[in-house]
């Protein structure tokens, strides 16, 4: 098991081969369906970005609110292939990787390994889990959409596995 802290250095990123178990620490930004379309109407109209794509990973998710002593509530991945049409566009303008659950289409591998950036798959019904790894959460974007606004989020001993590595290997290869 690899302890990783974010942000990885280029070497880093680059060593992790899929099917690595890891546990990250650091910065993530949550963003799902409604707020990927909200980020985008950004970029198209040529506005900043809540956050800056340098250094950032996106995990596909929607937090439950916090309860008493927490940071968050349970904060299980979502399926990553309804990100499929945004993530290309957020790789190339700068995203280092993404967090979620399941497979991403072609286009997504092209554009990690053009990036050499990286896909992290979460757990699927391990929300609790995710939820307590998260140390400080903060909406920073689109509060409107409740769990499906973007969080800053700070994780410790997040457990992942390397689903696609930046050379585009991918643990859905059969």
């Amino acid at each position: 098991m690899k302890h990783l802290t974010l942000p990885m250095t280029k070497e880093e990123k680059e060593a992790l081969r899929a099917g690595e178990s890891v546990l990250l620490t650091g910065t993530i930004y949550t963003a799902r369906d409604c707020a990927h379309k909200r980020l985008f109407a950004l970029l198209d109209e040529g506005k900043e970005l809540p956050f800056s794509l340098e250094d950032a990973y996106i995990y596909y998710a929607g937090p439950c609110p916090a309860p008493k002593g927490k940071a968050c509530g349970s904060c299980g991945p979502t399926t990553s292939a309804r990100m499929n049409s945004f993530a290309p566009r957020l790789l190339d303008l700068g995203l280092q990787g993404m967090i979620g659950k399941g497979e991403m289409s072609e286009e997504v591998r092209a554009a990690i390994k053009r990036n050499k950036a990286v896909y992290f798959a979460a757990i699927g019904g391990a929300g609790a889990t995710y939820g307590n790894a998260i140390k400080e959460s903060e909406c920073v974007a689109f509060p409107d959409l409740l769990s499906e606004a973007v969080y800053q989020m700070k994780v410790e001993d997040f457990p992942l596995v390397v689903a696609t590595d930046s050379e585009g290997k991918s643990i859905y290869d059969r």
